[in-house]
């Protein structure tokens, strides 16, 4: 059986891997889709889809299990939202996730979601793990080894850093233009 999880991993951290751990007890395969995978260089998305395959594959390799990390653009519309995913994807026979949205255009197009208990997510969400990157706090204990490399490896702290600073009017820095 092949499942399928899917978030932004804006890093992947400590909760999504002990989520895919979980997830591996129940299934022979699992596609990892990189949500939001368009984004990146924002206070929200600092990195990059590659970055987040490199983050997802590296850390899940040391897992007993098949993986494909396949990254997912966001489609403005909701109510084709899955069969977009399913497009991207290898063909999966039952997703995961906690978010009411997802579980829900799922449920919708009648494809069996399970969901898993969420793990320490006072700490373990990627708003506060990206705070503490900025503020130089501890958030490398709270990431897998190789995403801790490939965040050194890219400059993810400058970035991040870079991208959540405002310019000398107060504007965000999230606007290029």
């Amino acid at each position: 059986m092949r499942g399928f999880y899917i978030g932004r991993f804006q890093p992947y951290h400590n909760g999504h891997h002990r989520m895919v751990t979980e997830i591996a007890d129940d299934v022979d395969e699992l596609v990892l889709g990189i949500g939001s995978a368009g984004d990146s260089h924002t206070p929200r998305n600092p990195f990059t889809a590659g970055e987040r395959v490199m983050m997802v594959t590296k850390s899940v390799a040391e897992l007993d299990l098949t993986t494909y990390v396949v990254p997912i653009e966001d489609l403005e519309r909701n109510s084709v939202w899955v069969s977009h995913v399913q497009s991207m994807s290898p063909a999966f026979d039952v997703a995961y996730s906690n978010n009411p949205l997802v579980i829900q255009l799922f449920s919708e197009a009648a494809v069996e979601v399970r969901q898993s208990p969420m793990f320490n997510r006072d700490v373990l969400e990627g708003a506060e793990l990206r705070a503490r990157m900025i503020a130089g706090g501890d958030w490398r204990s709270l990431v897998p080894t190789a995403v801790v490399d490939v965040i050194e490896e890219v400059g993810g702290i400058e970035r991040i850093e870079r991208v959540s600073d405002t310019d000398a009017t107060g504007d965000g820095a999230d606007d290029p233009a």
